[in-house]
């Protein structure tokens, strides 16, 4: 994929490139007195079972982040997601360090929760993807990929710059993603934080944090609040328990019978994530007592491109069919 300056954003640091010891944590470039009082802004995705974490009983994880940070999150609604994923936007707003500090908060919980493995000896590793404007991407990997480069080297972070999606109309931002422990990953991002802070165009798009719903119009997906549904579901019950029906352009609804849903679901969300980011598609199931017309089985809708939908589809209906044959 050609880039800026001739150059390919899929630069990644590879483990076996990496030594064993973790580099030591430097000072970031020092920042103009102009950037240490302009707020700035920082987007990324989670999935939903992530973002719940983040949010806490009542809101008291977010609220203790914001309070000892002194930055403000913010989070898309849960049905209010980054196109082409199912996964949710945060946006966290504040000072550089206050920015920072939150989200060393917010990785350092999501690391603990979703990725450490018990008795682990290795600092566990991740992806943390930050949403960026497709205009302030050039300033990232710089000329002929020198900065990006310089970043990875820097970090010992693996970085990796999306392509633009054009299968989505006014979506005008592009994936970074970075790949490595916290340590590493929170040194890459404060790279690219003050790298982004000198972008004058970056700014620009603070003001509307979660505003991908109307892409999503453009695209006739017909997306709704969480219990909204479009056309009538006929009862079409299969062996497997798993009952397609067409709803729309590129999205199906499939019949899950609810005590199969926490298969589909997985600890913490974690298969429903495997299966969202293997296939490519979004998966969204209904809430309790939400059923398909005339079952019991919980509506689950797939979105995506038709083979996103079909991958998707029948990775849930193999999770399903294990059961199946053990009944």
């Amino acid at each position: 994929m050609a880039m800026e300056g001739g150059a390919e954003s899929n630069y990644n640091s590879s483990t076996e490139s990496q030594l064993e010891q973790s580099s030591p944590r430097k000072s970031p470039p020092p920042p103009s007195q102009d950037h240490e009082e302009k707020a700035t802004y920082v987007k990324f995705l989670l999935s939903n079972a992530e973002a719940g974490s983040i949010i806490g009983k009542g809101g008291s994880t977010i609220t203790e982040f914001q309070s000892r940070s002194g930055a403000r999150i913010q989070l898309s609604r849960n049905y209010e997601v980054f196109p082409g994923t199912p996964d949710r936007i945060v946006m966290v707003s504040g000072f550089l360090d206050d920015i920072l500090k939150a989200v060393d908060l917010i990785l350092g919980k999501l690391m603990d929760e979703f990725y450490a493995e018990d008795g682990g000896e290795v600092d566990p590793r991740s992806k943390f993807r930050l949403v960026v404007p497709n205009s302030s991407c050039g300033g990232i990997i710089g000329k002929g990929g020198a900065t990006i480069k310089s970043f990875i080297e820097d970090s010992r972070a693996g970085i990796k710059i999306s392509p633009q999606d054009y299968n989505f109309p006014g979506l005008h931002d592009r994936i970074v993603t970075v790949t490595g422990t916290l340590e590493e990953q929170m040194r890459a991002i404060e790279l690219i934080l003050f790298k982004l802070a000198e972008d004058p165009h970056y700014m620009q798009s603070m003001n509307a944090p979660f505003q991908y719903a109307a892409v999503y119009v453009g695209m006739n997906y017909g997306y709704g609040p969480p219990n909204r549904v479009g056309g009538r579901y006929p009862n079409n019950r299969q062996q497997n328990k798993v009952a397609p029906t067409e709803v729309g352009d590129n999205s199906m609804t499939i019949g899950v019978a609810d005590e199969h849903v926490g298969l589909v679901l997985g600890r913490n969300g974690r298969s429903i994530i495997e299966i969202s980011q293997l296939s490519g598609a979004r998966i969204k199931i209904s809430d309790r007592g939400d059923f398909l017309s005339g079952t019991s089985d919980r509506k689950v809708t797939i979105t995506g491109s038709q083979r996103a939908i079909r991958t998707a589809e029948s990775m849930i209906s193999q999770k399903i069919a294990t059961v199946s044959v053990r009944e």
